[in-house]
């Protein structure tokens, strides 16, 4: 008996955290745990009011969805439902790390402080200088990031 509950249990963290090292390769997460069970995604910024509104408006864990292994908070129920209608319109582009640095094959923290919706895409960024920099060449950067993004979207931020 005692090996089957520990064979479970190795199954059980084995599957948490090789769905951890996905969400850190592939996605801007905080460290830590939600009570989701997932790392934290956009800072907490709720995506759908972001691209609705373009207002920064914090979300609540009592309104989050999980999505590839992902945690986002939203600040209602309606928010909640429509990220969960149509998920992938709503995630922050090149897995929510900067879009420039992603530009230049670098994954850096995308702080939804300096954010871009363009084409109904949430577009986020490192520091105010960056985003300064990137609004000089918006398409480019975007271009860039996006062919960048398929070569290094499963590498290791530390990695690159």
């Amino acid at each position: 008996m005692f090996k089957k509950i520990l064979l479970a249990s190795a199954v059980a963290v084995t599957a948490l955290t090789s769905n951890i090292a996905i969400a850190a390769d592939e996605y801007n997460v905080s460290s830590g745990m939600t009570a989701a069970n997932a790392p934290l995604g956009l800072h907490g910024v709720d995506t759908v009011a972001f691209i609705a509104t373009g207002n920064r408006i914090q979300g609540a864990a009592k309104f989050a969805a999980v999505h590839d292994g992902v945690a986002y908070y939203f600040s209602t129920q309606e928010n909640l439902d429509t990220f969960n209608a149509n998920p992938g319109r709503y995630i922050p582009q090149n897995g929510g790390f900067c879009t420039f640095g992603v530009s230049v094959g670098k994954k850096f923290d995308g702080d939804p402080r300096w954010a871009d919706v363009r084409d109904g895409k949430l577009y986020v960024f490192l520091s105010e200088a960056i985003f300064d920099a990137y609004q000089k060449d918006p398409e480019g950067t975007i271009a860039k990031a996006e062919a960048n993004w398929k070569q290094i979207r499963s590498t290791a931020a530390r990695d690159l």
